[in-house]
């Protein structure tokens, strides 16, 4: 499990990775290693999430949300596969983090006569 907060925890069997060649000087190594890793979240499925989460954190993803629900995060900042594996999955619970905290409070519009 995945800690996000006190109360939301993701499955590892949630998430799907994929590699691939990473873009961008690298050395002799950019053309035969697979160290960009594209991690997938099912978030519209997940049964952890709430609906509220759910709706801020679609909000919050914009084009990293597919249609069916499904964020996807890229990493390739990092030469290694391990890093930028670990790089993925920091964005991920700095997102969801974000969408659970709860809203803020409306505003109150002051109106001077």
């Amino acid at each position: 499990m995945i800690r996000i907060t006190p109360t939301i925890a993701i499955a590892e069997q949630e998430l799907k990775e994929s590699f691939s060649r990473a873009s961008g000087p690298g050395g002799q190594n950019v053309n035969k290693l697979e160290t960009a890793v594209q991690l997938r979240f099912a978030a519209m499925a997940s049964p952890n999430l709430s609906d509220a989460v759910k709706q801020r954190l679609a909000a919050l993803a914009g084009r990293r949300m597919t249609l069916d629900g499904e964020l996807i995060i890229t990493a390739e900042r990092h030469r290694m596969r391990e890093a930028n594996r670990e790089d993925a999955r920091q964005k991920l619970v700095a997102l969801l983090r974000k969408a659970a905290l709860p809203p803020p409070p409306p505003r109150l519009s002051l109106i001077h006569i």
